[in-house]
């Protein structure tokens, strides 16, 4: 399957890997930057994906040298306030959808992330990033607002004081300094980084669908409920998972002593 405005050239590419969706962001001559054909990729697929109960794992990265330079400038004449808020709201749709989805994703980071390139990166539950990948805010340097939620997610990744430092320097950050600053997750040579990570993500969706989607929930309100509200989500967490058949098929397989096939049920 793929999305864009042609088939000859499309904007998004979408590949089927068993139960991997692999996401190609495919407009290298401007190194990915979020186009309208780009964004439009994004509003036709994430709804598609995240919905479809065989995808049990998802992907993405960016074709050519570059996995995405943030914005397209030249959607950036519009600047009356309502415009912007628009296009905001058009984008948080699917951005939101994405991010809520109880399906892992994973990043494949290769090359430059910058600004809202950035941004996406951090939407991977696992951040993967060739040992050449550099990441950079890019917002201060047009004296844009960061955006994409990279100003929800960047903190609570390396902290406040960290992510300041990186939003508003602009600095360029290797990915070895991102990895050991702890918003890269794995690390792997360039010429490695997609195969290392769609094993990565075959691993990830072979295993407990409901269990694994129940974490990705629990982690994220970790950072909002307090203790005796968290807790009683990790209740109904665990009285979910004890109700799968996943869960059944994992407790068969330890007392048989064998590998568990888990099917996302």
């Amino acid at each position: 399957m793929t999305t864009g405005l042609s088939e000859a050239q499309p904007a998004m590419i979408v590949e089927r890997h068993g139960p991997v969706a692999l996401l190609r962001m495919n407009e290298p001559r401007t190194l990915n930057a979020l186009s309208g054909p780009l964004k439009q990729g994004f509003i036709e697929t994430v709804p598609q994906i995240t919905t479809d109960p065989s995808v049990r794992a998802i992907v993405l990265t960016g074709e050519g040298r570059a996995f995405c330079a943030g914005g397209d400038i030249r959607s950036m004449d519009q600047r009356e306030t309502v415009a912007v808020r628009r296009r905001m709201q058009t984008t948080h749709d699917w951005v939101q959808r994405l991010l809520t989805c109880e399906k892992p994703i994973l990043t494949a980071v290769n090359g430059v992330a910058a600004g809202a390139g950035f941004s996406l990166a951090l939407f991977g539950d696992i951040v993967c990033a060739a040992d050449d990948a550099t990441f950079k805010a890019g917002f201060p340097g047009l004296g844009a607002a960061p955006d994409l939620a990279i100003a929800y997610f960047l903190p609570r990744a390396v902290g406040a004081t960290r992510a300041k430092d990186i939003l508003l320097t602009n600095e360029v950050v290797p990915a070895a300094r991102g990895y050991e600053m702890g918003f890269v997750s794995r690390l792997f040579p360039a010429d490695q980084l997609l195969e290392r990570t769609m094993e990565l993500a075959t691993q990830v969706a072979n295993g407990p669908t409901v269990s694994l989607g129940l974490t990705k929930r629990l982690v994220a309100r970790a950072h909002e409920l307090p203790l005796e509200a968290f807790l009683e989500q990790e209740a109904y967490a665990q009285m979910t998972a004890f109700g799968s058949a996943d869960f059944d098929e994992g407790v068969k397989a330890f007392r048989e002593k064998r590998k568990a096939a888990f099917r996302g049920l």
